[in-house]
């Protein structure tokens, strides 16, 4: 019975181990672009509960080299986290590797409004 169990704990660790080499090689293919997009996706509007990215405040991310320039907005010039929001983008950018420094510009034309978020964000606000 113990030989099994063994064969069984060598087996599962065998898998694991296959999993997440392919879960490294997946991120390895993706462009550091894709991978500053999945950052921003961790970091959520604190008053609505989609992140900003799917909310449509990231107009546009752009890579060259070890530079990233990214484009947002806010849903208001008076958003309460108008202060620590872009700069919580900028230091999320940061932690891609190979990404040395982070220019962001923060503007409000066009204004965000509803309909720039995505279809998932309109789904989780019942919009």
């Amino acid at each position: 019975m113990a030989l099994d169990q063994l064969k069984t704990r060598i087996e599962l660790e065998k898998k694991k181990k296959k999993e997440e080499e392919l879960e490294l090689k997946k991120k390895e293919s993706l462009s550091t672009k894709d991978r500053i997009i999945i950052e921003i996706r961790k970091i959520y509007d604190p008053e609505i509960p989609v992140n900003i990215y799917e909310l449509g405040l990231i107009y546009d991310v752009k890579v060259k080299e070890d530079k990233a320039k990214i484009i947002m907005t806010l849903t208001s010039p008076n958003c309460p986290v108008a202060e620590s929001l872009p700069q919580e983008v900028k230091d999320s950018a940061m932690q891609v590797e190979g990404i040395k420094e982070v220019d962001l510009d923060l503007v409000f034309e066009p204004p965000w409004n509803k309909s720039m978020m995505s279809e998932a964000a309109k789904l989780e606000l019942n919009l």
